[in-house]
């Protein structure tokens, strides 16, 4: 699962990326609203983590941007701001979750997996998929109940097929998903990851299936 991290606060900002890293988690980290706001227009994120006070625009405003543009991704709140009226304006923009600094990992965590599960219409922490599981929260997968290891870029473009099945990923989705491991990508890349599953997956029950010019899906066969 990709997070976004919204906070300016670097002490915060490096002990909850660590936490959600090693949690599973694949973590953007921006320090600004303006950074956030860019990275919500440019890539494909399952949560955001957003603070309220930033160094240039208001928490708020990232938020009303987002939901002006009709885009439903889960949005946690998490601010040093007290006060009632603080949180009914993030939930009347649109936040789904809000939290008080100082705030429990535990309890943190706890919250990011209900938002999770409830915008992939998930009843487990598992996604399930014929003979496939996946655990977006440990980063493990199986097929047939056999544990399969996946390189991390592979279980992403997994996970991102196996979410959407039985629709269809984009091309620049999937490559979304690639860059955010940290390293270019080649041009070739997705392919070249979908060759690898497709490998993996061969007898299985699934199979990926090309639609050329718009993406890929994952789907169960005969």
């Amino acid at each position: 699962m990709n997070l976004l991290l919204v906070e300016d606060d670097p002490l915060i900002a490096q002990g909850l990326v660590q936490a959600l890293q090693q949690s599973g988690y694949t973590v953007t980290h921006a320090t600004s609203g303006q950074c956030a706001d860019g990275l919500l227009r440019a890539y494909d994120m399952d949560l955001v983590i957003l603070d309220l006070g930033l160094p240039d625009i208001d928490g708020l405003e990232v938020l009303r941007r987002l939901r002006s543009r009709r885009h439903r991704i889960p949005v946690l709140v998490l601010t040093a701001r007290d006060g009632i009226e603080q949180q009914v304006a993030a939930l009347d923009l649109g936040a789904d979750d809000y939290m008080e600094k100082p705030f429990d990992l535990r309890e943190l965590e706890a919250r990011l997996r209900a938002l999770l599960r409830r915008s992939h219409n998930l009843n487990s922490d598992e996604i399930v998929l014929g003979p496939l599981r996946l655990s977006p929260f440990h980063h493990t997968a199986s097929l047939a109940s056999s544990r399969i290891d996946l390189p991390a870029r592979e279980y992403e473009m997994l996970e991102a097929l196996a979410l959407n099945a039985p629709r269809v990923v984009t091309k620049a989705r999937l490559a979304q998903r690639l860059i955010r491991q940290g390293d270019e990508v080649g041009d070739n890349a997705v392919e070249v990851y979908i060759h690898r599953l497709r490998r993996r997956l061969k007898d299985s029950g699934l199979a990926i299936r090309t639609l050329r010019g718009v993406g890929y899906l994952l789907e169960e066969t005969d």
